[in-house]
């Protein structure tokens, strides 16, 4: 997939169907894999043990008319024509509804946010409503504290039973296609085949990961197709074959006469009906890759037609073949000359749908990861062209190891159903109730059309995982023992993550202190640039602090640096950078604000180290003709340039195509579409937006420097050229990242489950994950690792 396609939400209006028709198609390998398959199983995990198959056909009926309005009412309604609308910025998924209420409610519990970051262009609220009209929802959610930890918890609870999903979907997705095979082998045998051949696939799978899916994934979209073509020409058949008129099956009346015969036993078989809209949260989740026309054209007119004429082909078999009720499988309404090919297509389809599963699990992980909420782990970028093709090989090994654990610990698509229908139902649960907020919140409907969604979709998902959870003692205790498992650690880590802000938000240091420091103290200033790392955006961090106590000595460049995760999913690289002084010109200290949205990919340590100096350069040059500009000086700027005891303001600092107009101009208002990310040469040209400290002040200035007035004596400010020679003399001399390395305990008097969580949780998970310097992918030679105690 061509990551231009994948924007092609950026411009609606300009995509043609010669654009849209091979976005959908692509969309069939990545998108519906998983709900493809869902045939393999639905019916068998339905008559498992709860109802049996009579020869009145009242209960294969009533199923079929369960499967059909369930299709229709879920993927059809829900997702395609109403939550694929509630993207953030072309983005699906959990994060991306939390990220949208968190922009348009103040309920976010990210640390070191900033009145800076609203001008993102990404962030801009698409609706903005008017003061008068203040929601009631949204005054209650941003009064009660206990609310935003209560929604943070709805979304952490949605996260992990999507990584639970993608545990138990290999498991059944394979099982369900290679137990096939349970035809053309005695019974004797074929338990003995089926799983050490599922296992085998499952660690041939797990194991390629680390390739990546770019090499191969050209072929995942013909495989779901041909798979979907298969099922449809296979329902077509059968019901020409045995029962033409099973349409009629299709009726509601049906569903009713299927619970009033079976009464009990029919309800808790909707566990093993809500199968067949297994992977229907991948329609959102994928969002970003491809269109909202694109999914909605696939699903519409190719997928669903094809899910409902193999099940209504699967129903007119059984519906003549009534000795066959102790071994209701998808395979035997396949005919026997085909039944080998068709075994074939139904493998490599499973493959192509538990591929995508897992490639979603990295990448929700990796969004957790990178809004404090999951232990830093190691993510890998397998392809240079796609964007958010990752691999995280702790997961991925976790994962294969449980799902081979799975396989042969329950050994049937029963119990391994009841697992995956709770999670995927718990995920739809989330997803609606993150929908009817963003239904008030973001696009201001009144209070009742997001009520009525609520009932409406709630209470059909409500029947179905009140059904799953009576299958507690049969599967179902899986996805909710992992969920609880996943959620401590999600919750302790994102708590002491919080904590330890705050601490070094009430233990900063005063800039009067690091202005203070000098050779009458003892304090020398060694060549390089020393980059300290924090999660401050203001004032000195205490760890540096202390590494001066310690070592009297810091880099003739100080850069206090500051990697932070917004609310949005990309940051443009041109409003990336935020940059601004610590202190006069002669002290050689800045600070850089670096912002990543959640699902962005973080820069390795070269290019982030040199696209750091020229961020650092290109502010130094605007800083310059800032202070010695007539034209651009207000008063307010002259008495900013002479408090030499304080914090700069900050400026977004980035590169945009720009050229002609005067070498420098004020702009009044600020376009976001002037701001653009998709050149890959820098121009000569900086766009600047100055912010305020404050957040109270903003404007945005561009100016446009020759590269030969630099070799012009009479052009060039000598205090200039002295900052700009000390910047690129310490840049040669080398570069040096200042770390804290942290140990965090409880203060005394704390509460025992706090004690236990940050004493013993936290730090176990702190010793055995990816430190920081892992993460920013610093080299030990260059590392400076600053030993600090936080008692929170």
């Amino acid at each position: 997939m061509d990551l231009g396609h994948g924007k092609c939400w950026e411009t609606p209006k300009k995509c043609s169907w010669k654009t849209l028709l091979p976005l959908a198609y692509q969309s069939l390998g990545v998108v519906y894999g998983d709900l493809s398959i869902s045939p393999l199983y639905v019916y068998k995990s339905t008559f498992a043990e709860d109802i049996q198959h009579s020869e009145t056909n009242e209960e294969i009926f009533g199923v079929l008319s369960f499967v059909f309005w369930t299709l229709t009412l879920v993927p059809l309604f829900k997702y395609v024509f109403i939550v694929l609308r509630a993207d953030d910025n072309g983005e699906g998924g959990t994060f991306a509804l939390y990220s949208l209420i968190c922009r348009h409610a103040k309920v976010s519990l990210l640390p070191n946010r900033q009145v800076a970051d609203e001008a993102l262009s990404t962030y801009i609220l698409e609706h903005t409503p008017e003061k008068k009209s203040r929601s009631r929802v949204k005054m209650c959610l941003e009064r009660h504290k206990s609310l935003h930890t209560a929604l943070l918890i709805v979304v952490l609870l949605g996260t992990c039973m999507v990584i639970g999903d993608g545990l138990l979907t290999p498991a059944i997705s394979v099982f369900s296609a290679v137990s096939g095979l349970e035809l053309s082998m005695s019974k004797e045998h074929h338990q003995y085949a089926v799983v050490p051949i599922t296992c085998f696939i499952l660690v041939c799978l797990f194991a390629l990961q680390h390739c990546g899916t770019h090499r191969v994934g050209f072929l995942f979209a013909p495989v779901v197709l041909i798979w979907l073509i298969c099922i449809s020409a296979l329902g077509l058949y059968n019901m020409f074959r045995w029962n033409p008129h099973v349409y009629q099956a299709l009726s509601p009346y049906y569903m009713f006469k299927f619970l009033k015969k079976t009464r009990k036993g029919g309800w808790m078989s909707l566990g093993g009906i809500l199968l067949c809209i297994t992977g229907s949260e991948a329609m959102f989740a994928d969002l970003g890759h491809f269109s909202y026309a694109a999914i909605q054209i696939a699903f519409t007119f190719l997928v669903y037609p094809a899910l409902i004429l193999a099940y209504m082909g699967q129903a007119a078999y059984l519906s003549q073949h009534h000795d066959n009720n102790n071994h209701i499988d998808f395979y035997i309404s396949v005919p026997g000359k085909v039944r080998w090919p068709v075994l074939v297509i139904a493998i490599l389809a499973s493959v192509v749908g538990s591929q995508a599963i897992i490639s979603g699990t990295f990448s929700i992980i990796n969004q957790s990861q990178s809004l404090g909420c999951f232990p830093r782990v190691k993510v890998v970028h397998t392809s240079d062209k796609i964007h958010g093709q990752i691999y995280i090989p702790e997961i991925n090994w976790m994962l294969m190891i449980l799902c081979i654990a799975v396989t042969i610990g329950f050994r049937d698509t029963k119990h391994i159903g009841n697992a995956s229908g709770l999670a995927v139902m718990t995920v739809m649960l989330v997803t609606t109730c993150l929908t009817s907020l963003v239904i008030i919140l973001c696009w201001h409907k009144p209070p009742v059309m997001a009520l009525s969604f609520l009932l409406f979709f709630g209470s059909i998902e409500l029947l179905y995982f009140s059904s799953s959870l009576t299958k507690f003692e049969e599967g179902a205790w899986l996805p909710i023992l992992l969920a609880f498992f996943l959620m401590t650690i999600m919750f302790v880590w994102h708590y002491a993550t919080i904590k330890k802000y705050e601490f070094d938000l009430h233990n900063k240091v005063s800039l009067e202190w690091l202005l203070a420091l000098g050779s009458s103290l003892g304090i020398a200033r060694v060549p390089g640039i020393g980059m300290v790392f924090t999660d401050l955006t203001s004032g000195i961090p205490a760890n540096f602090s202390r590494f001066v106590t310690n070592l009297p000595a810091f880099h003739r460049v100080l850069v206090f640096v500051c990697v932070k995760s917004v609310p949005v999913p990309y940051v443009p690289p041109a409003e990336r950078y935020l940059v601004g002084r610590v202190g006069p010109p002669a002290h050689r200290s800045y600070r850089c604000i670096i912002r990543y949205g959640y699902r962005d990919v973080h820069q390795d340590v070269d290019s982030f180290e040199s696209q750091l100096v020229a961020r650092l350069a290109d502010f130094i040059k605007y800083d310059w003709y800032r202070r010695h500009s007539t034209n651009s000086r207000s008063e307010d700027d002259v008495s900013r340039s002479q408090e030499s005891s304080s914090e700069c303001r900050l400026a977004v600092i980035g590169t945009v195509a720009f050229s002609g107009p005067p070498n420098y101009e004020i702009e009044e208002s600020v376009e976001p579409l002037s701001v653009s990310a998709g050149f890959k040469t820098l121009e000569s040209v900086t766009d600047i937006t100055e912010m305020d400290t404050s957040g109270a002040a903003e404007k945005r200035l561009r100016f446009s420097i020759d590269d030969d007035s630099e070799t012009h004596a009479d052009d060039v400010n000598l205090q200039l050229q002295e900052e700009l020679e000390d910047l690129l003399g310490a840049q040669q001399a080398g570069t040096a990242f200042i770390l804290g390395h942290s140990h965090v305990r409880a203060k005394q008097g704390s509460s025992l489950m706090k004690r236990v969580a940050i004493n013993l949780g936290y730090n176990f998970l702190r010793r055995n994950c990816r430190g920081a310097d892992v993460a920013l992918k610093v080299p030990p030679v260059s590392l400076l690792e600053v030993g600090m105690v936080y008692v929170v």
